[in-house]
């Protein structure tokens, strides 16, 4: 037979789990708020984080814009003065560059084929690009001088229109020009004086190969002979 458990000492286990109950409510309370302060914290920490990022990257563009738009280093007397043939490059691609600038510009007027005016614009923003590069060596050995389009080729294109014109800008400018830029440029990187120009020359050459390509592409698709 079972023994049934003495009222004094049921009364007893029930006022014990009576006392402990409340206990859960309140060790929960605590550790929500702690994970809820955890939480926090580290949120603040990540915002500060991504902040400080945020000025680290906000900084290092505004030195940047400043290096751009800081003025070019003034030619240094003491440098050696360029070669005759170092020279002749800049002459050359200087005269080179804005012949093909200048009768690309012709072409976006006085062509009426849509090809054609499309290979114009490319020369337009590639060649003003190198030029660019160009300028900015060419002044720090003391050139200042900006070069000029052979006004012989670019005299040539600007009275023509039309078919007329595609035809001799093609050949005069996109072909021919180009075979010669490819000469001018191969010389001067494998045998220029200034490390400068000839890293300019060196850099430059694929773009220029390439265009002489494009051309000879146009002039094939033209019917052009040149």
């Amino acid at each position: 037979m079972t023994k049934s458990m003495p009222t004094n000492t049921r009364q007893g286990l029930n006022a014990l789990h009576a006392a402990k109950a409340p206990r859960s409510p309140r060790r929960s309370a605590g550790v929500i708020a702690a994970l809820a302060a955890f939480t926090l914290t580290a949120s603040f920490a990540s915002m500060n984080a991504s902040a400080q990022n945020n000025n680290a990257v906000a900084s290092a563009h505004e030195n940047a814009a400043s290096a751009a738009s800081a003025p070019l280093a003034a030619a240094d007397p003491s440098h050696a003065k360029l070669s005759p043939a170092d020279q002749q490059f800049v002459q050359d691609a200087g005269t080179a560059g804005a012949t093909e600038i200048a009768a690309s510009k012709l072409a976006l007027t006085n062509s009426s084929d849509a090809q054609v005016k499309s290979f114009a614009q490319r020369m337009i923003a590639d060649h003003t690009r190198l030029a660019r590069n160009l300028d900015i060596a060419a002044q720090r050995q003391g050139i200042t001088a900006a070069p000029s389009a052979d006004a012989s080729v670019t005299g040539s294109l600007e009275s023509l229109h039309g078919v007329d014109f595609d035809k001799a800008y093609i050949a005069q400018v996109a072909v021919d020009g180009h075979r010669k830029a490819v000469a001018v440029f191969s010389t001067e990187s494998k045998a220029g004086g200034n490390a400068q120009l000839k890293s300019i020359a060196t850099r430059a050459l694929p773009i220029i190969k390439y265009h002489y390509a494009m051309a000879q592409q146009l002039a094939k698709l033209k019917g052009v002979t040149s």
